[in-house]
């Protein structure tokens, strides 16, 4: 399950960089990731190296959702500035 969350953090710290869809993407891949990530670091029968995996991809999953979140954020931020241009 760890590597799974980490597999899902990683593609979301990508898919932040990527064109147009991207954005969403590593919206939707970081917050799968942190969930992902909680579900297997809640698991206190498996060993320390896996946990603490679980931890980094719960990190890198809060990163993409951020990158991803900051990236929507300029997105509707241009579109206004273009709006008050416009009208």
């Amino acid at each position: 399950m760890a590597r799974i969350a980490l597999a899902l953090a990683f593609a979301a710290m990508l898919a932040a960089g990527l064109p147009a869809p991207g954005l969403y993407l590593a919206v939707g891949l970081g917050i799968s990731a942190i969930g992902t990530g909680l579900v297997a670091f809640g698991r206190r029968t498996a060993p320390g190296g896996l946990r603490i995996a679980a931890a980094a991809a719960i990190t890198v999953g809060c990163l993409g959702l951020l990158l991803g979140a900051a990236r929507i954020a300029v997105a509707l931020a241009a579109i206004d500035r273009i709006g008050h241009l416009i009208g």
